[in-house]
């Protein structure tokens, strides 16, 4: 019998958990470790989010810890260079912290403004944002201004909590489920499982997107909808159902603004607004008492529908009325409609109808005693089997932040919002609507802000702008530009530092943000701005500070670089307080812990964060005595308390670890996640999973928990007070705050309103649309996310170029064919590339993959790399600035009106056959110069942390091996 040879020694190696961090799911993974090395990474099983499933992102963070584009050691840019050029020379980690804390010092001594600090995808905001505040700028934001703010804002301000990270379908019991504007790469692991799960069970999966590519393709229904209408759709669909009479009455009455009386003085002040008594409660109209009552009374027969005289004879109407009158209007038939979305009008009609028949005749019971906040018990949850789903297609539009109320008042009509079957929180969410913080306004030396940077305003009264209506933030957030601007407007803050508008800024800190490439709009002159000079031939952004683990193309720009570890070398929280792993039915949290140690001169933001807090004398990072207070990051991840009992982490509290959610800071808490395989759960009982905005149990939980600030019920707010307001400042007709420039006046009034509305993205108003006759959108492929993996030696085996996709048969009617190379123009720039055919994409849109586009020598890829020669961005064409037509509207940002999400994908362009012999991407930029001690990129990429074993075996061996053994 041949002999084996030697395999692995499995018992030199060790396996540790931790949490991926190759996209924004946060997927369990279990790591096999041997000399410093990964040997394989798996699915954790036990995990609450992917429940032993990993994807090819998570299985190649191998080579992400192998890349070359890594940073080794910290770096500034050399005296003499010109920015840009990547000239640097390595530094010790105390010269470069004792240089920023200098500088930083003398910021925060005289004018705080002068520092801005955004970052990107980070996960870590609530840390992030917390330092911001303690050195008392207000310029600060993290990367959802351009990513989903209009998500987050549009179902914060209805329903208290919204899509992906703050909600999700009901998986196990919907019978009917929607996806909107949903890339194959969102939520990859939980939604893949989800669509499986319903689909195993015979639920119909509908899904609305222009692309039918990922998620799409396995859809029972596909709607190939025109980008930037999904709002009219929606509310085609309220139509129908409102026609039909097909709505919940008992779920409006009990747990909506439905019946809630609005002033009705058209022209005046006030109108609009809700009826409130002198103690601010809103009123409804007691059918038995024929009067007006506190419509928090839960005893109350309220009215949903009528017009109605207050006592003080004003004329007021229920939501409900004004709602119906609204979307009953023929405006919103399905046949009026159809040609604007592109959507057949019998289509909008029977899936409204489908929905409906599933919400009111598939009706689930799911029999389980409860009590609601007003102190009734109930005997069973009564659930709406309908649910659906939402992302970046729907937000990334100016129109989006009214598009997704859009989509919110369907659910809300049907009664599917935290039902069984429905549309589900997850804690800390919902919250009270909108949550109770407010942005920060004032500034002064040397003191944190009285608030956090980034806030909820209810009211112009809110905004952060100064005496003049001029705006304070860098950015222009909370400005007449965007008055709820949840997330900031990061795209914005490079070109409004190089103009000096508001204000010229000292120093601009970025985390994780590419903003020179694929995290921009208005690409190539966005690094001219990098550069630009004043007349003193100093540069307008006088000193960029960049911290990022690779040398992504914002790299070169910086004159410091502080370089970040890998997720598998670092400790990492992802908290309560921030962005959890929460599901529906468990509130949860995750640390990562170092699996490697790092082999480079690198540190953690996060414990430079901490240090340089300490450093600058921070209160909440040192002692009265001025004495830092915290040794590390750990440390204070485990001491610091946002209140009495709440810290970073909920798992393992108490000094025994002996608590959940809430307890004194226990010094072992590290310990604890890391023996449980770095994740906590908590969670509900049964009374507790459903109708949480009214669930007695469940709010008095939160309550404890520090999600939410008291036990009263969060009505779901069909009609927005909060936009009202806004609106009536436009029109002059508000008691407070109101612009002065006509174009803060338009966009008040034409964009605010207190029921969904829809409006043509702003950018496609401006231009001629049959100059420009293509929709041109992005998305990420599954396999692939942001910039990061492109540089992934495993991944880049997948994708390594990116085509323009266009539908087949509008291409050939154009002469074009397969593989060709064409010019894509928009009214900003040009670009060419190459396109490639399918039937799965609407006649009137393109699309591509975004950020496969590299610049030549960016990432660790050699200078000839497909991802510069072939790849190209969008990028190019699109401008962070709407088009100039002579009107004075020459510097309105390119974004939502209403919260500031940057419009990528208003988005038109056309299409024309290039020239013969013209091929090849461009444009194409100089290649980026190797940094200091950068290895060169490999011809071939192998990893393996041991030598190939080679199995020879005779047949007669392999036939009867373990014969005859027990």
């Amino acid at each position: 019998m041949t002999a084996l040879p030697a395999f692995e020694d499995h018992d030199r190696q060790q396996s540790k958990y931790t949490t991926c961090y190759m996209c924004a799911c946060r997927c369990g993974i279990k790591v096999t470790v041997e000399n410093n090395q990964v040997r394989f990474i798996q699915g954790n099983r036990n995990h609450p989010v992917n429940k032993g499933v990993l994807c090819a992102k998570g299985n190649a963070g191998i080579m992400k810890q192998q890349s070359p584009a890594r940073l080794r050691y910290p770096m500034r840019r050399k005296p003499g260079s010109e920015r840009g050029s990547g000239d640097f020379e390595p530094i010790s980690w105390d010269e470069a912290l004792d240089q920023l804390t200098e500088r930083l010092a003398r910021i925060r001594a005289t004018d705080p403004k002068k520092l801005a600090f955004f970052t990107g995808r980070d996960q870590m905001q609530a840390l992030t944002g917390l330092w911001a505040a303690q050195f008392g700028t207000i310029n600060w934001a993290a990367h959802g201004g351009f990513c989903s703010v209009n998500m987050a804002a549009a179902g914060l301000y209805t329903m208290g909590h919204a899509f992906w990270e703050f909600g999700d379908p009901d998986w196990e019991r919907t019978k009917y489920f929607m996806l909107w504007g949903v890339a194959e790469d969102h939520a990859s692991n939980p939604i893949k499982a989800g669509i499986d799960t319903l689909k195993r069970r015979g639920a119909k999966f509908v899904s609305i997107n222009p692309v039918r590519t990922g998620y799409q393709a396995v859809a029972d229904e596909w709607v190939p909808i025109r980008p930037g209408t999904d709002g009219l759709l929606a509310l085609s669909m309220v139509h129908v159902l409102l026609r039909h009479d097909r709505f919940d009455w008992d779920y409006l009455v009990r747990y909506t603004n439905a019946p809630w009386l609005v002033v009705d003085t058209p022209g005046q002040k006030g109108h609009g607004l809700i009826l409130r008594d002198r103690d601010g409660n809103p009123l409804a109209w007691d059918l038995e008492l024929g009067d007006v009552v506190d419509a928090s009374l839960p005893e109350i027969q309220p009215a949903l529908f009528g017009d109605y005289t207050a006592p003080d004879g004003r004329p007021v109407r229920t939501v409900m009325s004004l709602l119906a009158e609204r979307y009953l209007d023929d405006a919103y038939a399905p046949e009026n409609i159809a040609p604007r979305c592109g959507v057949p009008a019998e289509q909008i009609e029977r899936l409204a109808l489908e929905m409906a028949h599933v919400a009111f005749k598939e009706t689930i019971e799911i029999e389980c005693e409860w009590t609601d906040a007003y102190g009734r018990t109930h005997d069973r949850f009564v659930g709406r089997p309908v649910s659906m789903h939402a992302m970046r297609g729907i937000s990334a539009h100016s129109n989006g932040f009214q598009t997704c109320r859009a989509i919110h008042l369907l659910q809300i009509l049907l009664g599917t919002i935290d039902v069984p079957g429905g549309h589900l929180s997850k804690p800390p969410y919902p919250r009270h609507i909108p949550p109770g913080i407010k942005p920060a306004r004032d500034m002064a030396p040397n003191t944190p802000l009285k608030s956090p940077p980034l806030g909820f305003p209810t009211g112009p009264e809110d905004l952060v702008i100064d005496g003049e209506g001029r705006p304070l933030r860098l950015d222009k957030a909370y400005s007449w530009d965007a008055p709820m601007a949840n997330h900031g407007l990061m795209h914005m803050v490079i070109t409004n530092a190089v103009k000096g508008d508001p204000y010229p800024i000292d120093t601009l800190m970025l985390y994780m943000a590419n903003m020179s490439w694929n995290s921009t709009m208005n690409t190539a002159q966005v690094m001219d701005m990098l550069r630009e000079k004043g007349a003193d031939g100093e540069y307008k952004i006088p000193f960029l500070v960049v911290s990022d683990a690779f040398h992504s193309e914002i790299v070169n720009f910086a004159d410091l670089v502080l370089p970040d570890t890998t997720y598998l070398e670092r400790h990492d929280t992802i908290s309560m307080l921030d962005r959890p792993i929460s599901e529906p039915h468990a509130a949860a949290d995750a640390i990562r812990q170092p699996i490697l140690e790092p082999d480079r001169d690198v540190r953690p933001w996060q414990e430079v964060l901490v240090e340089l807090g300490g450093r600058l004398g921070f209160p909440a990072f040192t002692t009265r005595d001025g004495i830092r207070r915290y040794t590390s990051y750990q440390d204070f991840i485990v001491n610091f308390q946002r209140e009495p009992g709440i810290g970073f982490l909920a798992g393992w509290r108490g000094a025994q670890g002996q608590n959940s959610l809430r307890g004194d800071p226990n010094p072992n808490q590290w310990q604890e996640y890391v023996d449980h395989q770095c994740f906590f759960v908590h969670h509900l009982e049964d009374s507790q999973k459903y109708y949480r905005f009214c669930n007695r149990d469940y709010l008095e939980l939160a309550r404890h928990a520090g999600w939410v600030g008291s036990v009263e019920p969060i009505i779901l707010e069909l009609y927005s007070e909060t936009q009202q307001r806004f609106k009536l400042a436009g029109q002059g007709l508000y008691d407070g705050p109101m612009p002065k420039r006509p174009e803060h006046k338009a966009r008040l009034v034409n964009h605010f309103d207190p029921l969904p509305i829809w409006y043509p993205p702003l950018e496609q108003g401006r231009i001629d649309l049959e100059a420009y006759p293509f929709h041109a959108i992005t998305q990420r492929p599954m396999f692939m996310y942001h910039s990061w993996d492109s540089q992934n030696a495993w991944l880049r085996q997948i994708c390594a170029q990116n085509f323009l996709y266009m539908n087949r048969g509008r291409a050939e009617s154009m002469g074009i064919a397969d593989h060709a190379w064409v010019w894509v123009a928009s009214h900003h720039g040009r670009i060419r590339v190459q396109v490639k055919l399918m039937e799965g994409v609407a006649p009137d849109t393109v699309w591509t993959w975004n950020a496969l586009g590299k610049q030549s020598g960016a990432w660790g890829l050699s200078q000839d790399a497909d991802e510069s020669r072939k790849g190209f961005l969008l990028n190019h064409l699109i401008s962070e600035l709407l088009p100039q037509r002579g009107d004075g509207l020459d510097n309105v940002t390119n974004s939502d009106p209403i919260t500031g999400q940057a419009a990528w994908y208003d988005l038109r362009v056309s299409i024309t056959p290039a020239k013969p012999g013209e091929v090849g991407a461009w444009p194409r930029f100089e290649s980026i110069r190797p940094l200091p001690g950068m290895p060169d990129s490999p011809d071939q990429v192998r990893y393996r942390t041991h030598r190939r074993v080679n199995l020879r075996r005779s047949l007669w061996d392999v036939l009867t091996r373990g014969k005859g053994r027990s």
